[in-house]
């Protein structure tokens, strides 16, 4: 009898060390733009219904979402739909009215960067929202950032300190998010990622092993020194800096209510990703559209804009850890 209980144990043991591992899995979006776009509503809307669909743990947007004023509420309203955690980035542009600390304490947010975990897996919220003119480390608030570019998109020293100790403190493989890109707009980005290399081989393995980030309305996926960066386009257009002959696009009274898109080209489709993370490596599922015509190449457009893809896709990744 206490055999039969022995070997009763043992396969309950193995049974659960074998156990199929539990993903974690989250909806993306950036750079939605709400109030900007005629179609705001309806492109928040298919992100969070495909969002609840799919069952994700969370959700999470990487800034120049919306604003706070009460024109702004029903796409909060949309947003608060999904039953699960949600969280934001600081973008940009969401400090073209606001202060950082109105901003945060409007959206809920935890700080404007933070930390939090999902399953088997540590998500860090960074704030690339910083001026620095070679003396001093000020926070974007209220428009203040048109100035050179130079100065603009810094991690500032305090945020450093705090992302080396966040790191440190957990054992869980770590993703990041950010609203500008740490392999390439980010000024001092050169100095957050060596502290996330740092990290992997204090660790003694890949520890930190993907950042997402938006800003730049383009998709790519590129590594750099074991770790995998990913843009995630815009939901909603991609800003060319010239005109764009929208009045082929949308009607007057659109073009006259919604002056962005002067100088856009929209998507004809909302994009997002659904991500599923396991201890392998993640998997990507990225919406594709097209341009909305006067499409690039009828505007004679080069395949890039300042450097990165001008596309209107976020592509599929299997990305292996």
């Amino acid at each position: 009898m206490f055999g039969r209980i022995i070997i009763l144990f043992m396969v309950v043991c193995m049974a659960a060390c074998t156990s199929p591992e539990k993903p974690v899995r989250f909806a993306i979006v950036s750079d939605l733009h709400a109030e900007d776009v005629p179609d705001g509503k309806e492109r928040l809307d298919s992100f969070i219904t495909a969002a609840s669909c799919a069952d994700v743990d969370f959700i999470i947007e990487l800034g120049d979402f919306c604003r706070l004023d009460s024109v702004s509420q029903p796409y909060l309203n949309i947003w608060d739909r999904f039953s699960g955690d949600k969280y934001h980035v600081i973008g940009n542009h969401d400090m073209d009215k606001y202060a950082p600390e109105e901003y945060v304490e409007g959206m809920g947010m935890p700080g404007r960067y933070y930390s939090f975990d999902s399953g088997n897996f540590h998500f860090i919220v960074l704030d690339g929202n910083n001026l620095y003119d070679g003396k001093e480390y000020r926070h974007y608030a209220k428009a203040n950032y048109y100035v050179d570019a130079s100065m603009r998109a810094f991690i500032d020293p305090e945020q450093m300190e705090w992302l080396k100790c966040d790191l440190e403190k957990t054992e869980k493989r770590c993703v990041i998010f950010s609203h500008q890109s740490i392999d390439a707009v980010v000024k001092n980005g050169d100095k957050v990622r060596q502290i996330l290399e740092d990290e992997n081989r204090r660790a003694g393995f890949k520890k930190v092993v993907l950042a997402f980030s938006g800003h730049n309305h383009s998709n790519y996926t590129k590594v750099i020194n074991g770790i995998t960066y990913m843009q995630m386009n815009s939901a909603s257009y991609v800003w060319i800096e010239q005109p764009s002959m929208t009045e082929k696009r949308y009607p007057e009274e659109i073009n006259q209510k919604y002056s962005l898109m002067k100088y856009s080209i929209t998507y004809d489709a909302p994009l997002y990703a659904l991500v599923t993370l396991t201890s392998k490596g993640a998997e990507v599922k990225g919406k594709k559209a097209k341009f909305m015509p006067p499409t690039p190449e009828e505007l004679n457009l080069k395949d890039s804009l300042d450097g990165f893809p001008l596309v209107s896709v976020i592509e599929d990744a299997d990305i292996e850890f």
